[in-house]
């Protein structure tokens, strides 16, 4: 695996848990490290104590920011998968969602966004009640509101469409 440390490139093989063992550049690296809580990892390497903070993690961008003893690093890793599809030309393929249908039947409580609105993962577009529940209906990534077909107080069906998104 390739980790690319502040833009600086590293190759990088785990080759054992009990000690932790790696190979990095062609170089054996042994640490001794605990994890005195979540986010945290105390590390010991070369005689020298390092405290080390997980900041930011995307599994998605397969990206990493962490802390070091106060000093910030940004950790991008790329696996062989990952660099044959750069080679490739594909790259990360995203699928953009067009339209946000209705789950299940149920009555449409509130709508959260007009035509035009700029969402975001995770952000919420309506509340739909279904079997006595309020359901956020969310955005599945980043986008624009096309038009709403959803009406406040409306019943709709399974499937129907709600949101156009562009």
């Amino acid at each position: 695996m390739k980790a690319y440390i502040n833009n600086k490139e590293y190759n990088v093989t785990e080759k054992g848990t009990e000690p932790l063992t790696f190979e990095v550049n062609g170089k054996t690296i042994v640490i001794d490290a605990y994890t005195p809580k979540k986010g945290y990892l105390h590390i010991l390497y070369d005689s020298h104590s390092y405290n080390a903070e997980l900041v930011n993690y995307s599994e998605e961008d397969k990206t990493i920011t962490i802390k070091v003893n106060n000093s910030k690093y940004e950790i991008k890793l790329k696996n062989e998968t990952d660099d044959l599809l750069e080679k490739l030309g594909i790259g990360k393929v995203t699928q953009k969602v067009q339209q946000i249908k209705a789950p299940m039947p149920g009555k449409v409580l509130d709508i959260k966004v007009k035509p035009g609105d700029i969402v975001n993962k995770g952000d919420g577009l309506l509340v739909l009640e279904a079997m006595k529940m309020e359901n956020i209906i969310k955005a599945t990534g980043p986008a624009t509101v096309k038009k709403v077909h959803a009406i406040k107080g409306n019943a709709v069906e399974k499937n129907q469409v709600l949101i156009e998104m562009e």
